[in-house]
């Protein structure tokens, strides 16, 4: 056996068993196990503390959400004491996932309209436009209001860009206000594609596409164009682009000038605008508050998407933007 004195007799299995007899054997032991019960206790406690703060942060997190989920923007309703000038915000792509969509800019200007302090309305405008049915369900809500509140008018004021569907919504106001610089016009209509065929040819890549219905794979960019489709393609757009003009012309009345340029597309400043007809006046929304409609006080009532409803947005916009082989018909 070996000496007691030996510093590795600990580490052979039986010189510990044979140990286990002697004096001191049931100290060690005591020892070691009071040491592991102590860790087993502090690894407990710590997994606890770190327990705690997760489940708090994901508290706080789950808050938060809900916090953003249910904010929908300023409550006007405590700020339309007494007269004053009701503002709705038309701002970026107008599109169905957008801030500018149709349902939201309605919606605030419902709101505007109903509020009994109103004495009037601007909707500022700085958009180059997007979905021409966007645009039209705007243009409609915009004339069926001014027919239900008569008194009420509202002005649309140009900010840096009241372009194609932009100038399509301004089209349906009493009066449109512009700055000198602003861009205004652009009525016309697009649709963006491309072509990959002879880029697949130098590839070697054979193009396998199914349809059901001749007409499917219409415009598709690994294919020739076909002139029929194509020609199909070009009166839609023709037809929007009437659409377009008629809606500009009822809501400009005679205040258009006689010049076949003003539909053809182009964009103008807004002192061109003026010159056209397409614009009544150089003007900012607070001089329109102050010295047109007489109600220096504006109250904003442009409602705000959820978060949830943008986050939702983004990703089916990132999605479709994604798998599209060519843009839709657009304003712009």
């Amino acid at each position: 056996m070996s000496d007691a004195n030996d510093p590795n007799r600990w580490t052979e299995g039986p010189e510990i068993k044979a140990s286990s007899n002697q004096g001191g054997g049931g100290d060690w032991a005591e020892r070691q196990m009071t040491s592991l019960l102590q860790a087993s206790l502090q690894e407990q406690r710590r997994a606890r503390r770190w327990g705690i703060l997760f489940k708090g942060l994901f508290l706080g997190y789950l808050i938060a959400v809900l916090v953003l989920i249910r904010y929908d923007g300023p409550d006007v309703s405590a700020m339309t004491d007494g007269q004053h000038t009701a503002l709705v915000e038309l701002s970026g792509v107008i599109a169905d996932d957008s801030d500018a969509e149709a349902d939201l800019v309605a919606g605030g200007l419902r709101a505007a309209f109903e509020d009994e302090g109103t004495v009037g309305v601007i909707l500022r405008i700085n958009s180059p436009g997007g979905s021409p049915v966007q645009s039209r369900y705007i243009y409609d809500e915009i004339r069926r209001l001014r027919g239900l509140h008569p008194d009420i008018p509202l002005y649309a004021v140009i900010v840096d860009v009241g372009a194609s569907g932009g100038y399509y919504v301004a089209a349906a106001a009493d009066r449109i206000y512009a700055a000198e610089s602003s861009l205004v016009g652009s009525i016309g209509v697009r649709m963006d594609g491309f072509g990959l065929v002879e880029a697949i040819d130098k590839l070697g890549i054979e193009r396998r596409l199914l349809t059901a219905g001749e007409d499917k794979g219409m415009l598709d960019p690994f294919l020739p164009v076909d002139e029929t489709q194509q020609a199909h393609v070009q009166g839609l757009l023709e037809e929007i682009h009437r659409q377009f003009i008629d809606a500009v012309r009822d809501g400009r009345g005679d205040r258009l000038k006689d010049d076949p340029k003003i539909f053809s597309g182009l964009i103008w400043t807004g002192e061109q605008g003026v010159e056209l007809g397409l614009v009544d006046a150089i003007a900012s929304s607070g001089q329109v508050a102050r010295d047109v409609i007489g109600a220096e006080k504006i109250v904003n009532f442009t409602p705000k998407k959820r978060f949830w409803e943008n986050l939702f947005g983004w990703f089916v916009s990132a999605l479709s933007d994604t798998l599209a082989t060519h843009s839709p018909i657009e304003l712009r």
